[in-house]
Formats: C-alpha cells, structure tokens, sequence
C-alpha cells in the first residue's frame, strides 16, 4: 500500500473541502448582499404606512416576502392604483394579483338619535376612559361615540356622523386595522367585499329589552333566519350571526322581515 499517495490524495481533499467551503461561503455572503439590496429597493418603492393590512409586519417585512416570492405586490392595499403596483411587480419580475377589497365595517348602528345614554362624560374623554366608567349608552355593546376609531385612521377613512357614529368611507379605507385595535368595544372588522350581508348590532339583550336601549338594536326574533337559506343565520345568545363559510347565498330577503333594521345588505 503506498501511504504516501494515500496521504497526498487526503490532503488534496482536505484542501478542496477548505476551498469549497471559503467558496460557499463567500457566495452565500454575496447572495445575501443582494438580496437586501433588492429588499431595500423594494422597501422604498412601499407607501412605509407600515399598516399591517398586507399581513406581514411593515412594509420592510412585507418587503422581504415579496422578495422571496411568498407574497405579490397586490397584496399591499395602501398602494391605491395598479400602476403602483406594477412597478414592483415589474422590478420582481412578476404579475401583479389583486385579492378582494377588505375594509374595516362597524357592528353598530346605535347613534344618539336612537340608542338611549345613561351619562354624559366632559370632552376629550377617550372610549376607552369612558368605558372604564361603565359607558354612555344604556346599550352595554354599543359604541362609545367617542371617535377614537377616527382619530387613529390615518387614511381618513372614518368620521364621525352628526349622531356620533363612525361612518366608514370603503373607497379610502386600507384594511389596516387600526380602529379594530383601538375600539373597546370591539365593533369593528375587517371584511371582504363579498360579505355583503351583515348584522350591524352586537347586543346581547333579547326582545324588547335590546329594542328599549336601542331602537336598531337586534332582538333575536329569528325573522331572518326564517326566512334566510336554511344554515346561513343561526341565533347566537341573542344575536343573529351569519356563517359566511357555509357559501350559501346571501340574500336579499333576509332583511326584509327584521323589525328593526339590525341586519343589512350592502349594495
């Protein structure tokens, strides 16, 4: 056996192994360089709203998934128009893919002109505050017509109707979910486009109870669900709930025979 060729060939190997590794590595660095050039670039051309709305945490990190191709440049709902959208798709080398339009939606109907108040609170108090003393409304789900939702929005997508209610403009609305955060009553959602139907009241109160605190309010008389597709609306501890899951079809006839009013269709 010739142990010097052996050790020749052990050594070679151990020197290519070396070389390979330098190699690898040096490339891997190299990579990386330019995937965060890339990353940057990306980054920058992004409205840095830094909403949420994409589902990733700013648009720095949206820019990362965008970069690795786990997400698409009409995923972002803060960039208005397709155009904008196009250019980072161009730069991506990819095609721009627009999900359905979300916006944020309010369960609650209840302004000053038809939910009854138990108190009035000084000016600039927040919801939240307001809360903490038990509410303004005889209504323990209603919203706290504070306007806390609107101060947060930064789109202007929300403000305050002339019986305090929040009012949501779905053309400027970005789904970033602000005022689902700041609401402490948790009214808000945000909802594809195709929810058309929706139950605008969260009270828990049944009958004439929740009609007493809130003439809009749901009184769980299961009219809708009557007369819905049989699974569509169920009663829920005294609230109608809509299984939008279930792909029945959304029906204009369930809000004929509400009495109140509480359940609605969008157009």
């Amino acid at each position: 056996m010739d142990f010097v060729s052996i050790g020749e060939s052990v050594l070679f190997m151990f020197f290519l192994a070396v070389f390979l590794g330098f190699g690898l590595a040096f490339l891997g660095i190299k990579l990386q360089v330019i995937e965060d050039q890339k990353i940057e670039e990306i980054n920058n051309m992004l409205p840095q709203k830094n909403c949420g709305a994409c589902g990733f945490p700013g648009c720095r990190g949206f820019a990362e998934v965008l970069v690795k191709g786990k997400a698409n440049p009409g995923d972002c709902t803060s960039l208005k128009t397709l155009e904008a959208k196009q250019v980072i798709a161009d730069c991506l080398g990819v095609v721009v893919i627009e999900g359905e339009k979300k916006f944020a939606r309010l369960a609650c109907q209840g302004g000053s002109d038809v939910a009854e108040n138990k108190a009035d609170f000084p000016e600039g108090m927040t919801c939240l505050e307001v809360m903490t003393f038990g509410g303004i409304k005889k209504c323990p789900q209603g919203c706290l017509l504070l306007g806390d939702c609107e101060k947060v929005c930064e789109d202007g997508a929300i403000s305050m109707s002339a019986f305090g209610l929040p009012v949501v403009d779905t053309a400027k609305c970005t789904a970033c979910g602000k005022c689902v955060t700041v609401c402490p009553k948790n009214l808000f959602s945000i909802v594809p486009e195709s929810q058309k139907l929706f139950v605008a009241c969260k009270s828990l109160q049944l009958g004439e109870k929740a009609k007493k605190e809130c003439r809009v309010a749901c009184t769980a008389c299961g009219n809708c669900v009557a007369d819905a597709p049989k699974g569509l609306i169920t009663i829920v501890d005294n609230l109608a709930v809509i299984d939008y899951e279930s792909g029945l079809p959304q029906t204009e006839k369930a809000v004929k025979n509400c009495p109140t009013g509480a359940i609605r269709i969008s157009s």
